[in-house]
């Protein structure tokens, strides 16, 4: 299954290349496929604070490259560049607060810089990590895949009707994604009929891009409006909901698109099996629940605007992000370093104790 997986990888939204960061601007498909250049941090900085790359992956990889960038801009200006790399740290760090990744990303950065900071050639030990991130992730992604489709087999057997929620594909990560990694194999395996893709709004990650991914794969997808969600549950025989996340806390709580909540209430009153798909880097232990999960807000022209035209008279706009689906509406937590069902806070933790799997 890992070699047809890779065999089949189609899609990717970043490349380290000729030491600049290339990435696919999200913000403009599927009309345009535009690459954007970043050789600065001030750049990959803003490509993720405007979501010209997003996932929780995909931003905390861009994160470790922007870090190698930043090194490099610190060294040649001379002067104290430990102190001044800080600024880039926080910059970072700052660009998008809900995506645990991200600040995972930031970490292991930080704790190799620190390993190697007396060595002669610091820049390249920063970038053989970034690199190393952006591969692990990707093998946690094959990893997923495996997990998930054999937890489908397990539980109802081939041609199932799926549906999936936001991007958790190989967009929003460094590889073949997590909710559509889990997808893709179930296709390969001929376990999957059709895949059914909330459009997402007001991002519209589902339409642009879930439903641009899964195409080109020639994999059945059909769009449908957010607000057609329940009722796709009710009358369309759908046997799985599975989706990413951004963020995990300790008790199984999950931080994922605006919505997501809404639909595991939903997938529960039908006895729709509801799947979440990340890797173990999404889990931060230090958050007790998803209470404790900063939950990002954005402009509220994000709403009032539509491909830049006002749909909407001036008024306040509430503009959340992310939402929190509690725990006990999850069956399952699909990770590379294996499931959780009904997770909770000691099946978590005994999830963290064990090493990676790839």
């Amino acid at each position: 299954m890992r070699e047809r997986l890779l065999a089949a990888e189609k899609v990717t939204g970043m490349r380290w290349q000729g030491g600049a960061l290339h990435l696919l601007d999200q913000r403009l498909l599927p009309s345009e496929e535009r690459w954007l250049t970043c050789d600065n941090v001030a750049q990959v900085v803003a490509a993720i604070r405007d979501m010209a790359v997003r996932g929780a992956a995909a931003i905390g990889i861009a994160a470790a490259y922007g870090l190698v960038l930043a090194l490099e801009e610190r060294l040649a200006q001379g002067g104290d560049w430990e102190m001044e790399l800080e600024e880039d740290f926080l910059s970072l760090a700052e660009a998008r607060p809900t995506a645990a990744n991200l600040f995972w990303a930031l970490n292991r950065m930080r704790e190799r810089l620190l390993r190697v900071r007396g060595e002669e050639d610091v820049l390249a030990a920063l970038e053989a990590e970034a690199i190393a991130i952006h591969e692990s992730d990707r093998e946690a992604n094959l990893t997923m895949a495996q997990h998930g489709i054999e937890l489908i087999r397990r539980h109802q057997g081939n041609e199932q009707t799926l549906l999936t929620y936001g991007n958790a594909g190989a967009l929003a990560s460094g590889g073949i994604g997590t909710a559509l990694g889990v997808i893709r194999a179930g296709y390969l395996e001929g376990m999957v009929e059709r895949v059914y893709a909330g459009e997402t709004r007001p991002w519209l990650q589902g339409s642009r891009l879930t439903a641009w991914e899964l195409a080109n794969e020639g994999i059945p997808v059909t769009l449908c409006a957010d607000s057609a969600l329940a009722h796709l549950m009710k009358t369309k025989g759908i046997t799985w909901v599975v989706v990413g996340a951004d963020c995990i806390a300790a008790n199984g709580d999950v931080a994922s698109k605006i919505g997501t909540y809404q639909l595991a209430v939903s997938a529960m009153h039908h006895g729709v099996r509801f799947m979440v798909v990340a890797p173990s880097t999404s889990i931060d232990l230090n958050l007790a629940t998803g209470e404790d999960i900063p939950l990002e807000e954005r402009e509220a022209d994000e709403l009032l605007d539509y491909a830049g035209t006002r749909v909407a008279p001036q008024v306040e706009a509430f503009n959340p992000v992310f939402d929190v689906t509690p725990a006990d509406l999850i069956d399952v937590i699909v990770t590379e370093r294996g499931i959780v069902e009904r997770p909770d806070t000691a099946k978590l933790a005994q999830l963290m104790c064990r090493k990676r799997l790839h």
